[in-house]
């Protein structure tokens, strides 16, 4: 059974990344159950292992932290659940790509519940959504927006990092990097969508959506 924990106020990042790599480190010598962990953060930006130089645009806007995860720049702030999965990937067949997209199903499943269609896109990890009440791409394909980014590592096949969903965000924070390395795209969040969700909203959607993503593994809930 997967320990549920949800965070109190602003978690601090370094804070968290230690928590993450003890509790992994834990579940891989068998000392600890898996977590799922849902924290906010105070603004900052996050270099993922692909991150490029060029793609912090703002570099003294916020905090940066050069992350151990996959993946590019990304934000975290206050409005953001971000959503860290501490989950034995060994025992799930040690098939990275499938956990992936286990977790982008989980979120699509999340939206879901608020009538947002989620859908992913070939090439570029992460969850997005059409907006088709805005013009078009030049390439003629419909304008999108990304609602939630997905940067994990894996040690001794254990997670840590995870999901960041946008719940109800200062987009304008975006605005000091290029959000995962995709300059014509922009980020949008479920209140941005014209839905008056709340982070418990979301919480509580993520809970009963879990199983559809993890067959057979139902949450337990802490504070």
């Amino acid at each position: 059974m997967v320990e549920w924990i949800t965070g109190k106020g602003l978690t601090d990042y370094a804070q968290a990344v230690a928590f993450m790599e003890a509790r992994a480190d834990a579940i891989a010598r068998g000392e600890a159950g898996e977590a799922v962990w849902l924290v906010e953060h105070p603004p900052l930006y996050t270099a993922g292992t692909s991150a490029r130089d060029a793609d912090l645009t703002d570099p003294g806007r916020f905090p940066v932290y050069r992350a151990n995860r996959g993946g590019q720049f990304t934000y975290h702030g206050p409005g953001q659940r971000v959503v860290y999965v501490m989950l034995d990937v060994g025992a799930r067949g040690r098939d990275v790509r499938r956990f992936v997209a286990s977790l982008e199903a989980w979120v699509i499943a999340a939206l879901a519940e608020f009538g947002v269609k989620g859908e992913i896109r070939a090439g570029r990890v992460g969850v997005w959504v059409t907006r088709p009440e805005r013009p078009p791409l030049p390439d003629g394909s419909p304008a999108e927006d990304k609602i939630a980014a997905i940067g994990i590592r894996l040690r001794r096949w254990v997670s840590f990092h995870g999901i960041a969903i946008n719940v109800e965000p200062d987009l304008g924070h975006f605005a000091g990097i290029v959000p995962c390395g995709i300059a014509d795209r922009g980020v949008t969040s479920l209140v941005d969508l014209g839905l008056p969700v709340t982070m418990a909203d979301l919480d509580a959607a993520l809970a009963a959506t879990f199983p559809r993503a993890f067959p057979g593994e139902a949450p337990a809930r802490r504070t």
